[in-house]
């Protein structure tokens, strides 16, 4: 068997993969392959694909935060959920930034304007790095949990029953 690491690859530097939604037989797929997966990194510590070529196979080592991921991705597609990649360094429209936080496209347009979310322009168009975004969400996901922190604690000293 030929073993040999993954070759570097065209760079994707701005390649936004579509978001894909499992169908019934890629769900069912997706749960074996993760059970199977699973099994295999807990009996052998260097993560390996094999490929059927012809008559022969050929192996292929991973780094661990690969398999990781693709574990991942498996899980989420036994789930039914839907799979988005998008590499941290990439630029993204006003429409798929705002799709990512769950906000209209006005509202992410406030938040640009306001510089709440950093930034730049490309002509006449907006572009947002993924990056800054999930700072942005992060940041504000962080915000909310402790004003809900807060306030349960506020009833919990009021007497309200929460």
């Amino acid at each position: 068997m030929k073993t040999h690491s993954i070759p570097p690859m065209v760079s994707t530097e701005s390649r936004i993969f579509e978001t894909v939604l499992p169908d019934e037989k890629d769900r069912e797929l997706a749960k074996e392959s993760s059970r199977s997966l699973v099994g295999h990194l807990r009996e052998h510590s260097q993560p390996r694909l094999s490929f059927a070529k012809g008559r022969t196979a050929e192996e292929i080592v991973l780094p661990h935060i690969a398999v990781r991921f693709l574990f991942e991705l498996l899980e989420q597609m036994a789930r039914g959920n839907t799979v988005t990649l998008i590499p941290v360094h990439a630029e993204l429209t006003t429409q798929k930034a705002a799709d990512l936080l769950n906000v209209s496209r006005p509202y992410l347009i406030g938040l640009l304007e306001a510089k709440k979310l950093p930034f730049r322009k490309v002509g006449t168009h907006r572009r947002v790095l993924f990056k800054d975004l999930v700072e942005y969400k992060n940041s504000v996901d962080g915000k909310r949990s402790e004003a809900l922190d807060a306030l349960a604690k506020q009833a919990q000293e009021l007497g309200l029953g929460y």
